[in-house]
Formats: structure tokens, sequence, C-alpha cells
């Protein structure tokens, strides 16, 4: 058995950057494809198109997770599932799983359930659905969201199963970045993997110890790995990149997630949703003090920050395979 964590995107937020794809992390575990659990993370931009390339069809995925309800994690979904239904449009279903509800400090709701549910509506009012049932009538008759099974579940402050099969489990726990966001674990006999998701600390804005949250690292102590979103400290606001305090601060900067990821004991922190991106000299609209950052410049910043483990700088398709643990005989 193997464990297998590949970056399927990782675009830093919503803006568009040299064809990187959105957030997601394909988890994968098992000895071939006859016996291959697959769990999607997340599903930015280019999903399917990542996953393609992969060798893998969406039919083939036994669940998605969303860490949050943020465009540029979710806008490759409708790509997935409308897929799925129209080449697979008898089943089986797949696991969606999110959290419950949860309204914002403005008023505003908050709903992976109602996503997914209405995700294929733009196509049933544009007559797609419909001239797909013309051609086949053994698709389901509700269309791609007859395939999804929602999970929905509320999130707390200490991690607790939200699926499970076989022998691979899956925790979350509740992290500030947006109302309803979430962080994952990953546990399987072979090793286990966090998805941080954009989870910064629940104080907003300096004086704080740190940008990281205290739910994923007591989530993190003892993984294997770490896949985290990653903001480059040379965004702050006292730089001159004009980024939005706000949207720097609900962030984990990278000296912190390398501090983190110390302490927590893990072997490799994988950084992802880069902000900037590699090469870059603008984060959207916000400019890159200095010009374009480097992939040596984001592991020594998490290296400054004492993790002494493997730094992997995310690109699309990077792969992190777990050494096969031996099973030790009486």
């Amino acid at each position: 058995m193997s464990l297998m964590v590949t970056l399927t995107g990782t675009q830093g937020g919503p803006a568009a950057f040299s064809g990187l794809a959105g957030p997601g992390t394909l988890v994968r575990y098992g000895d071939d494809e006859r016996d291959l659990l697959t769990l999607q993370f997340d599903t930015g931009r280019g999903t399917t198109m990542r996953l393609s390339q992969l060798g893998i069809s969406p039919e083939q995925l036994d669940a998605v997770f969303f860490t949050h309800m943020h465009s540029d994690h979710t806008e490759g979904f409708a790509d997935l599932a409308l897929l799925r239904w129209t080449f697979h449009g008898t089943g089986p279903k797949l696991d969606v799983v999110c959290s419950a509800d949860v309204v914002s400090q403005r008023g505003f709701t908050i709903s992976g359930r109602r996503f997914i549910a209405h995700v294929a509506d733009a196509f049933i009012q544009s007559g797609e659905i419909a001239q797909r049932h013309s051609e086949r009538a053994d698709r389901t008759a509700g269309g791609p969201t007859d395939l999804l099974n929602t999970v929905t579940f509320e999130p707390k402050d200490e991690a607790a199963l939200v699926w499970e099969r076989a022998d691979v489990t899956v925790s979350a726990v509740r992290s500030t970045h947006m109302a309803g966001h979430v962080s994952y674990r990953v546990d399987t006999p072979h090793g286990s993997v966090v998805i941080g998701g954009d989870a910064g600390n629940d104080r907003l804005a300096p004086p704080r110890a740190s940008s990281t949250s205290d739910q994923v690292e007591r989530l993190a102590t003892g993984a294997d790995i770490i896949v985290h979103s990653a903001i480059h400290p040379v965004m702050g606001p006292d730089n001159i990149s004009g980024m939005y305090p706000y949207a720097y601060y609900r962030q984990s900067n990278v000296f912190d997630l390398g501090a983190m990821a110390q302490r927590a004991g893990v072997k490799h922190l994988m950084l992802t949703h880069l902000i900037p991106p590699i090469g870059a000299d603008r984060q959207g609209p916000f400019t890159v003090p200095g010009g374009p950052l480097t992939e040596a410049a984001y592991r020594q910043v998490a290296q400054d920050g004492g993790f002494t483990g493997n730094i992997v700088v995310g690109a699309d398709l990077v792969s992190l395979r777990l050494p096969v643990r031996m099973q030790c005989t009486p």
C-alpha cells in the first residue's frame, strides 16, 4: 500500500497566471487502480484538466471535500459534475463533503449544500441537460446533481470524523479564513496528510504570535504531510504591494508555516495556493515588491521559520509519495 499526494492546482486566489489551475489536492491510497481510493480536496479552475493529465476521470473519484466556498476553490466543480454525469449518468454516486450552512458576520448565508444542489442549474437553463436526455434515456432524470451524495457536518474546534472507507478516515476541524472554513486530515495505515486549505489565525490581525491556525496545528500533530496555502511575507501591508490588509492577514505566511510544521513534527510541508505565484510580478492588482519570487525564495522563508523537513514549493501536478511502511512480522 502507498499514500500519494498530488497538487492538482496551485494558483493563489481568484486571479489567473500562466495557466495555473485553481487550488486542489488529490490524495490516493492503495496498491493499484483496482484498489485505489481517490479523494479530491477542493476543485479550483481546471481541476478536471489536471486530473486528466494524471489519467483520472471524474467517475474514478470516491469523494470530493471542500475546505470552503470561495470561488477559486469551487469553480471547477461544475465541470467535474457535468462530465461525470455525461458519460456515467447512471452512477454510482459521488460523496461530496462540506461544512454545514453558516451565516457570516454581515448576515450572508454560506452554503456548500446549496452550491452542490444547484451546481448544474446553468446547464439545465441552457437546455444542455435536456439535450443530453434526448440522446440517452438512462441518465438520471434530475441531471448531474442526482449523482451527488452531499455530506455536511458542523465543524468544531477539535477534530471529528466526517468520512471513512475501509481503513481510511477523514477528520475535520474548524479553522479561520471565512465563515464555514474547515481543514482536513486523512489517516491511512501507511501515513497521514493534513489539508489546511486557506486557514489562518483566529485573531485576524496583529498583535498575535503567529498567522497560522492553532486548530490546524493540533490536527497536524504527528502527521506525515501538511498541504497548506501560503502567502509570502513580501506581500505584507507594511510593504509596497498595495495588498488589502484583510486579504493578507487571513492567510498563513510561509515563515509561520515553517514554524508550525516543525512544532507539529511533520516530515513534509507542501506549500500551495502560492501568493504570489512563482515568476509573477503581480498578484492580481497587487505589485510584488522587488519583482518575481523564485521557488528558492519560498523555501528559504520556510526554513527561516525553523522547518528542517522536506519542503515542496507547489507547482501543478507535483506529487509526493510516502515510502511504504514495512510490516513487522513475529
